[in-house]
């Protein structure tokens, strides 16, 4: 027959045992809980978040077209396209005004105006002698507008777009991507030779009037 010290062990361990069974449904139920509330935070970080949508791969139909003059390819490797195909793909890198070579012009852009990022419009640097100022653009599997309103001594002599981002987080998210894009609306030559003109000091500054007057002269030559 038992004893009263055997019952007293038998209902202390029950008790030990419910208690561990309890606190074992609170610690599951607890982190699913967690995971729940964290699932956006793991949708953000894999770049779905609002202000960052991701591109979607390049189409065939957007290389270059063989019914137009082959230009070559710039040091990249990418093709140079002829301005008369609209669809074509990129190489395209990112920047922050945050960086160390942008840093002493703040959020402004090389006309002097607010870099853009809104839901609707957004900056991008390129060579002015392959994509004038004011050139606007739409990466494919974004609803975005681009505007090419700044530059970068990097891409002066390549088809490279610098995609501006407002933080340093968004840059390295970015990093470096080739997709397609489809020219909206082509820039302005002459505007950009003007912009221009005060900065032929600066080497790559130079190289791009010198390509954008050698543009208009050949243009101008073939009007004759």
């Amino acid at each position: 027959m038992p004893s009263i010290y055997d019952s007293t062990v038998y209902l202390t361990y029950t008790a030990n045992m419910t208690i561990t069974v309890k606190s074992l449904a609170v610690s599951v139920l607890t982190v699913l809980t967690a995971f729940a509330f964290c699932a956006p935070c793991a949708e953000a970080a894999s770049g779905v978040s609002k202000g960052f949508v991701m591109p979607t791969a390049p189409s065939p139909s957007a290389k270059p077209n063989p019914k137009l003059p082959r230009l070559g390819r710039d040091k990249h490797g990418m093709p140079l396209y002829h301005p008369a195909q609209l669809n074509r793909v990129v190489r395209t890198t990112a920047y922050t005004h945050t960086e160390s070579d942008h840093i002493g012009y703040g959020p402004r852009n090389a006309i002097g105006t607010s870099l853009k990022y809104t839901e609707q419009v957004r900056s991008a640097a390129a060579d002015w002698s392959v994509y004038p100022l004011g050139t606007r653009f739409k990466i494919k599997g974004q609803p975005y507008i681009y505007v090419i309103d700044d530059y970068g001594s990097a891409l002066v002599g390549t088809g490279t777009i610098d995609i501006y981002q407002p933080s340093h987080e968004l840059m390295h998210k970015w990093g470096r991507r080739v997709v397609e894009i489809q020219i909206i609306q082509w820039g302005s030559s002459q505007l950009s030779m003007r912009t221009l003109q005060g900065r032929t000091g600066y080497r790559h500054c130079a190289k791009m009037q010198a390509a954008l007057q050698q543009q208009d002269r050949h243009r101008n030559t073939a009007k004759r």
